[in-house]
């Protein structure tokens, strides 16, 4: 990998202590990748303001978000497999499209109706993703029902959409705003912009006909499980008035992060299961769509329970994404539930974490 520094652009924009030790931790990191082949791609079901559709999600290996090159946030990892070099020739690009559709060929027995594009970073950067290849990717999806694509609020601009809306697709830009609290975005996450930014953007979107899905980040580090279970709940209650839908994202630990250095370290644990189907049951209510879809459930490095109930606490999430009826929750429990309340109940910043 190509080692990380902070351009102009970056300079200033987050805790200076922060991205110099995002940037040590970033620059062990020496696995190369190829820059015609996508990062990931897979097959699933989402939940829509037009209703549940088969979805086909796509990470463009992409030369990587520009505020991570930076040092950027510190639970995210994803800029240790973007391609050497920091960006990616549009036939490169294009590449990875056509291996998105032959995978689709390959495992789904009709299309998707819904088209989901990350990038690890900015889609709507252009020196992320080209206009030319922006626009044609647009095309190349011409024929889909709804399309999502990933931004930092900054990149949101309403040309830009145009693209997606002139070619009759339904669009909504995926923001990652990890939580409606400035204070824990910039002194936990170490993401740069403030929360006016992301009403902005939902504001630019919507003139250009387009949607904002937001995503939150459950339990930062240096936050108790308290703690981060209250900050999610008024985030998701915030974020419901610009957005129709809120994404809740259990923290993982992954590799070349701040958070892997504390997971190592026995600073670190990710969130309980149970809190995401806490936060999931007690904001069932507020006017938008709540989904969660926890990365690595079960797994030390992953969010999880005790190990006997992770599956069943995973399923019930599952269920809810697509029903949005907070009593599948009422049908699973586990003893570790006492444990749960307790560290509820006594942990705090100076102890963090009370369980394993």
């Amino acid at each position: 990998m190509s080692k990380p520094s902070p351009e102009v652009y970056e300079a200033g924009k987050g805790m200076d202590a922060h991205n110099k030790v995002m940037r040590e931790i970033r620059s062990e990191k020496e696995a190369s990748y190829d820059p015609h082949e996508p990062t990931r791609v897979w097959i699933d079901e989402d939940n829509t303001p037009d209703g549940v559709y088969q979805s086909l999600t796509i990470i463009l290996n992409t030369g990587g978000c520009r505020w991570a090159r930076a040092g950027g946030c510190t639970m995210c990892g994803y800029v240790a497999e973007s391609v050497d070099g920091g960006s990616v020739a549009h036939d490169a690009l294009m590449d990875q499209i056509d291996a998105c559709l032959a995978h689709e060929d390959e495992n789904a027995d009709e299309k998707s109706g819904l088209i989901k594009i990350y990038t690890s970073g900015s889609f709507l950067d252009e020196r992320e993703v080209g206009a030319d290849t922006r626009k044609a990717i647009a095309e190349a999806f011409g024929d889909r029902d709804r399309i999502v694509v990933e931004s930092l609020p900054d990149f949101v601009d309403r040309e830009k959409l145009a693209d997606f809306t002139e070619e009759g697709l339904e669009t909504d830009v995926a923001v990652g705003l990890e939580t409606a609290t400035d204070r824990v975005r910039h002194d936990c996450v170490n993401k740069y912009f403030d929360y006016e930014q992301f009403v902005e953007a939902s504001a630019e979107a919507d003139a250009a006909g387009a949607g904002i899905k937001a995503y939150l980040l459950m339990k930062p580090p240096f936050l108790s499980e308290q703690e981060a279970i209250d900050d999610m709940i008024s985030s998701i209650e915030r974020c419901a008035e610009h957005a129709h839908t809120v994404s809740m994202n259990p923290c993982n630990v992954q590799r070349y992060t701040m958070v892997d250095e504390l997971h190592f370290r026995d600073g670190y644990r990710p969130p309980w299961l149970w809190s995401v189907a806490h936060v999931l049951a007690q904001t069932a209510d507020v006017d938008a769509i709540v989904v969660s879809d926890p990365v690595g459930h079960g797994s030390d490095r992953g969010p999880h329970n005790c190990g006997e109930c992770d599956d069943r606490v995973q399923r019930a999430i599952k269920d809810f994404d697509l029903r949005q009826d907070p009593s599948v929750f009422e049908q699973v429990s586990c003893e570790c539930e006492h444990t749960w309340d307790a560290v509820r109940e006594r942990e705090t910043t100076f102890n963090l974490p009370l369980a394993r």
